[in-house]
């Protein structure tokens, strides 16, 4: 089999069955296991796939820069920061994440809404300047990639504070993977973030679902929820839900009544 088609092989595998063990296809194909492992180091280092170890997951399109993600799946990640917003109450404590989809949530929220919003993201800190809630800016290096300050000094920051609720960003959901995200010190963040709050809520736009990136946030069982508009039939789900993940569904399937009784215990 020529390169090309091989690579055309992996690819549509990794988008059919979500993970590519490379032993079982060398075996499958008729080829040495050398030969498979040599073109997934290839799609890795391309960013169409995440070696991992046996094989290969799909790779997040959520890990380009942030100006390119503002255009990546706009109307998904809307529908999920609906959601989002929705389990934030008056008087509660919220840390929200940085990212395209915690700007969405911003714009969600009413602007009357009186509570606390802690943050470590420039850009949402910005956009909450005409909202009546109160503002926390946790500081640090910023990483630009991302907008928001990562690094020894914000994780100590973020060890002062606390919440009732923290909405979560990442690149990648996948039931083997977990959460993950495309650097390392923005997942050592984001899981100190976690630690301060009761309840972390995962806002994944459709185009995560299914997919990872190289460095590991979370597990799905440390997540309260999952927030997404991706197909509930789809395999990424099943796999998903298989795995015990609690799924909120965004979008037209949404019932931001029920939703909003997660939060009360209704």
């Amino acid at each position: 089999m020529l390169a090309a088609a091989r690579r055309q092989l992996l690819l549509d595998r990794l988008a059919r069955d979500g993970r590519i063990v490379a032993k079982d296809l060398a075996a499958e194909l008729g080829m040495s296991e050398d030969t498979i492992r040599r073109d997934l180091r290839e799609l890795d280092a391309e960013g169409l796939a995440v070696r991992v170890y046996g094989g290969a997951l799909p790779a997040s399109p959520a890990v380009v820069d942030y100006a390119a993600r503002t255009r990546v799946a706009p109307d998904s990640k809307s529908s999920v920061a609906t959601v989002a917003a929705s389990l934030i109450e008056p008087g509660m404590t919220v840390i929200l994440d940085g990212g395209t989809t915690a700007l969405a949530t911003v714009a969600a929220l009413p602007r009357d809404l009186d509570c606390t919003l802690i943050t470590h993201s420039v850009t949402v800190a910005a956009a909450l300047l005409e909202h009546r809630a109160s503002v926390l800016i946790i500081g640090g290096g910023l990483f630009k990639h991302s907008a928001v300050a990562c690094g020894a000094a914000a994780v100590e920051a973020a060890m002062g504070v606390s919440g009732d609720l923290f909405l979560l960003g990442v690149t990648g959901v996948h039931a083997e993977a977990g959460l993950t995200t495309g650097d390392a010190d923005e997942a050592a963040m984001k899981r100190t973030l976690a630690s301060r709050c009761a309840d972390t809520y995962v806002m994944a736009s459709e185009e995560k679902i299914g997919a990872a990136s190289r460095f590991a946030v979370l597990g799905l069982d440390q997540v309260t929820g999952v927030i997404t508009d991706a197909d509930p039939d789809s395999r990424a789900m099943r796999e998903l839900r298989q795995a015990g993940v609690e799924l909120v569904p965004a979008g037209p399937r949404a019932d931001l009544r029920a939703v909003e009784g997660r939060r009360s215990g209704a």
